[in-house]
């Protein structure tokens, strides 16, 4: 994968110095309506157009996606242009696919504007958007160009916006080592000054960096990255068919819970460390998703559905020997599943 990464607090003069280098034929900017009022303002960028769609996960759909195409059309973008994505995972994820897709491919920038974006979405070449009800079902991979990474946009953030990206953290923590691991747990991520977060965001975008570069199109490594994100996309895709979405990292932190405790059953994950876990969740606000056993069904169904299944009816799940020894494509049936989710329910109560 190469990938220009940036860490820096003057966001509008590296895009200017980005741009300088790429010397396109046009720049073109997309945004979302939450962005375009609160953050934009606040830079000074390189191009008067702006393109602004609906913010919030249930936009991230072909409606939105072909919006984009008829504004860079309709601005006279060519496939010499370039695309600066500004927001959150939902612009960054969507306007990489644009870009991979309008005129066969054109470049783009990523410039997260929330922790989840930053350490996420905006890095690792992942772009698509939800269709048929299911999470980032149509997509391509496609790395952008430069990623421009800030925590300066992260102040005015709410506490679910910063703890949702800190389950990611936690995440690449876990994929990393015990140490890193237990470093993210003891970090007081609400209390703390956004700066002094940035050598960590750094540590932890360099984990998932590592495994792109190692397997850019997941045909190997890279699937650890999808720790705790069977179960979560299915606890996010059954939260949005019911109308009430929940916060990505909120649903990937819960995801990693189910993972640990199936860990736990098939290979022997420490259990003071699942517990450990649990406490913590319970403890820094991520609640719980409402679920009781009549959900079981549905949540093990939109599991098959998970895009990482590679045999029809076959669940495939990144499991932990422990922390920083994650084990890839392993398998869980009905059973194994609706035990992990009982387990589940009891710890988060």
């Amino acid at each position: 994968m190469t990938q220009k990464i940036l860490y820096t607090n003057d966001i509008s003069a590296a895009i200017r110095s980005l741009a300088e280098e790429m010397k396109p034929a046009s720049i073109h900017i997309l945004t979302d309506a939450n962005v375009a009022s609160d953050v934009m303002p606040r830079l000074d960028l390189p191009s008067t157009d702006v393109i602004t769609v609906p913010a919030g996960d249930e936009n991230k759909n072909l409606t939105s996606l072909s919006m984009i195409w008829e504004c860079l059309i309709s601005g006279g973008a060519t496939r010499k242009s370039l695309l600066i994505n500004i927001g959150g995972g939902v612009v960054t994820d969507m306007g990489g696919f644009a870009a991979a897709t309008f005129k066969r491919g054109i470049r783009f920038i990523n410039v997260p504007t929330t922790l989840l974006s930053a350490v996420d979405a905006a890095v690792g070449g992942k772009t698509g958007i939800n269709f048929g009800g299911l999470k980032n079902e149509v997509g391509a991979f496609a790395p952008a160009d430069a990623v421009v990474i800030s925590t300066a946009l992260f102040s005015t953030l709410p506490p679910s916006e910063i703890l949702s990206g800190y389950a990611e953290m936690i995440k690449h923590g876990l994929l990393s080592s015990a140490e890193v691991y237990h470093e993210l747990l003891g970090f007081d991520i609400l209390g703390a000054d956004m700066t002094s977060l940035l050598p960590l965001l750094e540590k932890s975008v360099k984990v998932k960096e590592r495994i792109v570069t190692e397997d850019p199109t997941e045909k190997g490594l890279r699937r650890a990255l999808n720790l705790g994100h069977t179960a979560g996309h299915a606890f996010e895709s059954l939260a949005m068919g019911r109308h009430k979405p929940v916060p990505h990292g909120y649903a990937v932190a819960w995801g990693i819970l189910v993972e640990m405790i199936l860990s736990n059953m098939a290979e022997g994950f420490p259990s003071a460390e699942l517990h450990d876990y649990a406490r913590y969740l319970k403890e820094h606000g991520y609640g719980s998703p409402a679920i009781t056993c009549d959900d079981y069904d549905e949540l093990t169904e939109l599991m098959r559905h998970d895009k990482k299944n590679d045999s029809p009816g076959q669940i495939n799940f990144t499991l932990l020997a422990s922390p920083g020894s994650p084990l890839l494509d392993r398998t869980a049936d009905k059973t194994e599943i609706a035990a992990a989710l009982d387990i589940f329910r009891d710890l988060m109560e």
